[in-house]
């Protein structure tokens, strides 16, 4: 059921194709429109989970108890909010940094997004079990949104002060959408190395965090009360690590190497996880620590590598094929560990209780590591051939 919850995620964003969609809109409409209506969606979004988990249903649908159905719809929901959010944050970060430290910007809103990453993780349990309620995270997640969307406003009226003191060369038609501009994104081969590096990089790291404290608890023997807290340590590290990278990228170049080191670095960490060795718990810490390096790594180089490839007026529908190709992993893998956990890595301890193993699931995130690791390496070629500049600093000077 939990695995079927996150696949969820892609109802509407993969399957209904309303992720490209909200690209569309965000470059035919402009972001300060779209990001309004994105941040709508999200809290309409959470109040519909919190809603299915905060009363208790009878009954099934399409297969699924009605709680579970009613929760994945709100999940859905909030789903295509936060990522058409995604789009138009990016999309917003590239137009007002343009020439200038992009990626330190880029990384510096990745941490502040983290931050809520690991907040939910680690506070989400010690919550419910002070509440004593479930729905208690759920509903101060849904707090911290309608927080966001008094930010984004405040935002709105910045952006259109930019718009009144800045004349920009094209503004004028930056916002319009041709029917021609995704054929141009989508057959360009520089964009589609980097949506495969984006799905399998991110395909080996988000699902993993699902079922991080689980993994914790059954491979390393952490409590429960504390399971939550060693995987909260890699959104954390990303808090510091990301701008780092983003700012070396933006003065020193070499965006295609350091995505190449982070997807390598990837494979090695996954690799120790799926090792029967060292179950305990400071050496799940480690590489913890460790795969908050790689996460950093690739991101801080990888989203403003982006408008290197693609022009800015495109950038809405880019970034949304991106984060759709990205989706189609954020989908099904959840989904795949659960059955895969369920169908062959139940083990019966000699006291009657059963726990997972979690060897094979670790070795199913290597192999996306490794194919991670061969796009980021055809990319640094591509790169070579067309002359992206990728490998080039970001500051114009």
């Amino acid at each position: 059921e939990y695995g079927l919850f996150n696949m969820a995620y892609g109802w509407l964003n993969v399957f209904l194709f309303m992720l490209i969609i909200g690209g569309i809109i965000l470059d035919k409409i402009g972001p300060r429109k779209t990001g309004i209506g994105a941040c709508l969606l999200m809290i309409i979004g959470c109040s519909l989970k919190y809603y299915a988990v905060s009363r208790g249903f009878e009954g099934v649908v399409f297969g699924m108890r009605t709680q579970v159905f009613i929760a994945s719809i709100g999940f859905a929901i909030f789903a295509l909010g936060i990522e058409m959010a995604g789009i138009t944050v990016t999309k917003v970060i590239a137009r007002w940094f343009n020439g200038y430290e992009m990626a330190l910007a880029m990384g510096i809103q990745v941490a502040v997004a983290r931050l809520g990453t690991a907040l939910a993780m680690s506070t989400a349990i010690p919550l419910a079990k002070h509440f004593e309620s479930l729905s208690a995270p759920i509903l101060l997640g849904l707090g911290a949104l309608c927080i966001g969307l008094i930010a984004y406003l405040v935002f709105c009226v910045m952006d259109r002060r930019l718009d009144a003191s800045i004349a920009q060369v094209g503004a004028d038609n930056e916002d319009a959408f041709k029917t021609r501009d995704i054929l141009d994104v989508i057959s360009n081969k520089g964009f589609w190395l980097i949506a495969l590096l984006c799905v399998l990089f991110y395909s080996a790291v988000f699902p993993l965090l699902k079922y991080a404290t689980s993994l914790m608890i059954n491979k390393y023997n952490v409590s429960q009360d504390l399971a939550g807290m060693i995987p909260a340590i890699l959104p954390f590290g990303t808090i510091l690590l990301t701008p780092l990278f983003g700012g070396i990228y933006d003065k020193k170049g070499k965006g295609a190497t350091i995505m190449l080191i982070g997807a390598f670095m990837l494979v090695v960490i996954h690799a120790l996880f799926a090792a029967p060795f060292l179950n305990i718990w400071w050496f799940a810490t480690f590489l913890m620590i460790l795969l908050g390096i790689a996460f950093s790594l690739v991101p801080s180089a990888m989203w403003p590598s982006v408008p290197k490839i693609i022009p800015q007026n495109k950038l809405g529908t880019a970034y949304a094929s991106i984060f759709w190709v990205q989706n189609i992993g954020l989908s099904l893998v959840p989904l795949l560990i659960g059955w895969v956990l369920d169908t062959y890595c139940i083990v019966n301890l000699p006291n009657g209780d059963t726990k997972y193993d979690y060897t094979l699931p670790m070795i199913i995130f290597m192999c996306f590591g490794i194919l991670a690791v061969l796009v980021a390496f055809m990319l640094k070629r591509e790169d070579k051939i067309k002359g992206y500049g990728l490998e080039r600093p970001n500051i114009k000077k």
